[in-house]
């Protein structure tokens, strides 16, 4: 079983994967921050509120030049030069003071946190071969639960010491990272094709949001991370106006990070020789229901456990099932971009999310909250559904060969395992990065 899973991937993907690992372990300051905010400093929950927002403008602004970047730069400089930025103003924000200058350290946060995503998904979309980019994501993705799970459960003990160290340790760890990047993740760009430009991709940014059916992908996913979203925010609001204890909160929530960590590795294998578009419809109806029978939990802790159950079986499938269709509608010398724009979804959510979920429980009520997530998760599965039926040329490809016909996106979404193809061969760090 664990040669199954973990075998046969190239030793620069593992080291990635120590990186992401390492990285998550000391994320303390994220997590903490809004408490920080309120009970450190003294500040109000609508500024931690705008905080927040601000952390999330940033992350949407960076992922589109960060994905610019990393095409044009390459992936390993544009990494090393986020993930430096992140530390450094993480430990800035520690030591930050005055409401303006923490909301604008905040921001230079979620930009510089948000800037690794598109590179470390090029990197492994250039290193992984297709056929096991699915399981590349997976194993990425598993990494990342398994050191938020950890930090979070240490983060208040160190926290006892001083919030300070919480933003120091965070920035250590990133530091931490960056040295792994540098020493041992060659530039993997590939070389430019015959016949491009020299100074510049053949794909420009203009091609990938005329791309419509990627970008009905991304818009997809932008309406099921708003429902995820909530599960953050509105979850916690909804669940103590109903008697539920932080405590059972505590409890509840955890069974997301726990279920990832038991559950991602048998369920990505089971996944993998099944059709996308019917794995993608199901996680959204698995997420989108979760969401929705809460309206129906009442006061029983339980059947909040229930649904958080039932929705992240829908987040462990939708996560690796989708990286590796946004790889393969990703044409090779653009994978910056693409991945890019597919960030972007992810950080609008996560800057509108708790605004919508807030103001529609505040205004309209759990049950029309609930219904909506439902209705949204719908909604996804049916797009996924018709975008899996679909003929027709689509930008992107899933080859490492630049070719005048791209493949239809719903091929990408039908097919249940990508044919292998060889890894794209590491090219020599960009002049001058």
């Amino acid at each position: 079983m664990v040669q199954e899973t973990a075998g046969g991937l190239p030793r620069q993907f593992w080291w990635l994967w120590v990186s992401t690992l390492v990285n998550r372990l000391g994320a303390f300051v994220v997590t903490f921050l809004a408490l920080y905010l309120t009970s450190s400093r003294g500040y109000s929950a609508t500024y931690a509120g705008l905080v927040a927002a601000l952390f999330g403008l940033g992350s949407a602004v960076s992922s589109i030049i960060a994905g610019v970047l990393t095409d044009r730069v390459g992936r390993r400089p544009t990494l090393l030069a986020a993930q430096l930025g992140t530390a450094l103003f993480t430990a800035v924000l520690g030591f930050t003071d005055g409401q303006v200058a923490i909301a604008v350290v905040a921001f230079l946060v979620g930009f510089c946190n948000n800037a690794t995503r598109p590179a470390i998904s090029a990197i492994i979309a250039d290193i992984v071969p297709a056929a096991d980019r699915v399981r590349a994501y997976s194993l990425n993705f598993w990494a990342i639960n398994l050191g938020f799970g950890l930090s979070s459960a240490v983060a208040g003990l160190i926290a006892t010491h001083g919030y300070l160290t919480l933003f120091l340790l965070d920035a250590l760890s990133t530091v931490l990272c960056a040295v792994v990047i540098f020493i041992r993740i060659p530039e993997t760009r590939p070389d430019a094709p015959a016949g491009a430009k020299a100074d510049g991709p053949a794909v420009g940014l203009g091609t990938v949001f005329r791309d419509s059916r990627f970008m009905a992908v991304v818009g997809l996913t932008l309406l099921l991370a708003l429902v995820l979203q909530q599960g953050a925010t509105t979850l916690a609001v909804d669940m103590g106006r109903r008697g539920i204890t932080s405590t059972e909160y505590g409890l509840v929530i955890g069974l997301n990070g726990l279920l990832i960590v038991l559950l991602q590795i048998p369920l990505t294998r089971w996944v993998e020789n099944r059709s996308r578009s019917a794995m993608l419809a199901a996680a959204a109806l698995f997420i989108g229901w979760g969401f929705g029978v809460t309206a129906l939990a009442g006061s029983s802790a339980w059947f909040y456990a229930f649904t958080v159950t039932v929705w992240t079986i829908g987040e462990i499938l939708y996560t690796p099932t989708l990286m590796g269709l946004i790889a393969e509608l990703s044409p090779t010398h653009a994978r910056g971009r693409y991945q890019g724009v597919y960030s972007l979804s992810w950080s609008l959510a996560s800057f509108l999310g708790p605004a919508v979920g807030g103001v529609l429980l505040e205004r309209a009520g759990s049950v029309v909250l609930w219904g909506a997530c439902g209705v949204c998760g719908t909604v996804a599965a049916v797009g996924y559904v018709l975008l899996g039926g679909r003929t027709g040329a689509a930008k992107g490809t899933g080859t490492d060969e630049v070719v005048a016909v791209p493949a239809p996106a719903a091929e990408a979404l039908a097919k249940p395992k990508p044919v292998a193809e060889p890894a794209a061969r590491p090219a020599k760090a960009p002049t001058g990065a």
